[in-house]
């Protein structure tokens, strides 16, 4: 079984990405806050870690062997987890994951049913199994910061905080300018993006779709309040 893929990304589709490791192209599945995260990245080489089902028909006679892919140990972990209750499935639980596993995890930990059915394909019975399952479970994932999301919960790895920038001696060339900026908006701003989208009550479906019409118009943004003018401004019509 193959936990982990190293490759470069070659395409971003709805549902899943393409990879290609040597000779072959695989097809990952992704949940959508990771479809996020690398739908800018084509052509770079990505890490997933991935995890493995076998999806049949009715008739048990045909099974396509399916990966799922996710950037973290911990989105992956909370995958697994999320499918412990009764009635989710590795699809379902693949297309809730539309927010981040924080997120998520944190309205299980206060019981907010309410929340939990703005989750695509999540209804009010599920979303009150969901907390009776996993309210004693998801701590770990609630309060896992930005610097231990790629440790597994319980074996969270500090990250050395970056070293100072030493000033060149008198006397010494000085040390390369930083790279010229690309204009291309960052993982963290999409995600910012897509979540004040819902907050002005569009439907994750309707989120993605209007943000991923913006990125495709090829205008730059650096932040939320630039997005937000491009999307609902004069010059969005």
């Amino acid at each position: 079984m193959i936990t982990k893929m190293t490759g470069t990304l070659t395409r971003v589709h709805e549902d899943d990405i393409r990879v290609e490791v040597g000779p072959f192209e695989y097809q990952v599945l992704v949940p959508e806050s990771v479809r996020r995260q690398l739908q800018l990245r084509a052509g770079q080489e990505v890490t997933l870690h991935i995890t493995e089902y076998l999806e049949g028909n009715s008739g048990g006679n045909r099974f396509i062997p399916r990966k799922l892919g996710f950037t973290t140990a911990a989105e992956l972990e909370f995958f697994e987890l999320f499918c412990t209750v009764e009635k989710i499935g590795a699809k379902k639980a693949l297309k809730a994951m539309c927010r981040g596993v924080r997120e998520i995890a944190d309205a299980i930990a206060r019981q907010d049913a309410k929340w939990l059915t703005t989750l695509p394909g999540i209804g009010a019975t599920t979303a009150e199994q969901i907390i009776t399952t996993l309210k004693r479970k998801v701590a770990p994932f609630a309060v896992a910061s930005g610097d231990t999301v790629d440790a597994l919960p319980g074996t969270a790895v500090a990250v050395e905080p970056p070293a100072k920038e030493k000033k060149p001696r008198k006397g010494t060339a000085a040390a390369d300018p930083a790279p010229e900026p690309t204009g291309l908006p960052s993982g963290q701003v999409i995600e910012d993006v897509y979540l004040a989208l819902m907050a002005l009550g569009l439907t994750p479906i309707e989120a993605r779709e209007k943000l991923d019409k913006l990125l495709q118009s090829g205008k730059r943004f650096a932040d939320v309040s630039e997005a937000m003018a491009l999307l609902f401004g004069k010059g969005d019509k």
